[in-house]
């Protein structure tokens, strides 16, 4: 039980050096196209909720 404890730690550490990480400028980078994303269709549902809200109120005086 114990030896299968210790290769599996073995085999994470191992994993571990394989992973290559983002620099700081490509997280920079990423976290600015994901807000401007996350941005962009904030407004576009906005824009389309008031639209349907406008529709809606005209039907249903």
């Amino acid at each position: 039980m114990i030896e299968n404890v210790k290769e599996f730690f073995l085999e994470v550490k191992t994993e571990i050096k394989k992973v290559t990480f983002p620099t700081k400028d490509e997280t920079l980078g990423t976290t600015a196209v994901v807000l401007v994303l996350v941005s962009l269709a904030t407004i576009y549902l906005w824009v389309i909720d008031v639209a349907l809200s406008e529709i809606i109120a005209k039907i249903l005086p």
